[in-house]
């Protein structure tokens, strides 16, 4: 495994994310920050503190479980049955700028089920989507709004984010293909 961010990196992406968003919100339309469970709603959850301190009022943030919506819900291939989690947004995303909020951005499916999600919910201004990690690999046309770091990452590997609230460390990992986090 190759360590790509620590701690401190990850830290100073978040900031310079934050940054991005505070330039584009200025004036605008309340913003509203939406994690993908599970990491993406740890980062959502960081976001949105920082983005409340920037834009000196309170940001409200959510968390979203696409389980439901996941195009490989009922693949054969599956083997158990996936776990349901609930949805937490205890405000209303009509005419709201959400920021979605995902750890690694790859083929674009989990956008995708977020996206169904998200408009299932109600019917927001504009949806911008934040992550920490993008990689190359899309299969559907979707592109991250704000992206904290680029990985090249070669075929047969994957990029395994660990943040210290779920993990117990804090680091950005690419490695070979493995089933476990």
């Amino acid at each position: 495994m190759k360590v790509i961010l620590d701690s401190k990196q990850i830290e100073q992406v978040l900031g310079e994310l934050t940054g991005g968003i505070v330039r584009d919100a200025k004036g605008k339309a309340d913003v509203a920050v939406i994690g993908i469970r599970s990491r993406g709603e740890i980062l959502a959850q960081r976001l949105a503190s920082r983005l409340s301190e920037k834009l000196g009022e309170e940001v409200p943030c959510g968390t979203l479980d696409i389980t439901l919506y996941r195009d490989d819900l009922n693949s054969p291939q599956g083997g158990a049955q996936p776990a349901v989690r609930t949805t937490e947004i205890g405000f209303d995303i009509d005419d709201k700028i959400i920021i979605l909020v995902d750890d690694v951005l790859y083929t674009g499916r989990s956008t995708r089920a977020a996206l169904d999600a998200l408009i299932d919910l109600g019917r927001p201004r504009g949806i911008r989507l934040a992550v920490l990690v993008e990689r190359a690999g899309r299969e559907f046309p979707i592109q991250a709004d704000y992206t904290g770091y680029k990985a090249d990452v070669a075929s047969g590997e994957s990029v395994q984010v660990f943040l210290s609230e779920s993990d117990g460390k804090e680091e950005v990992v690419v490695g070979k293909v493995s089933g476990k986090r």
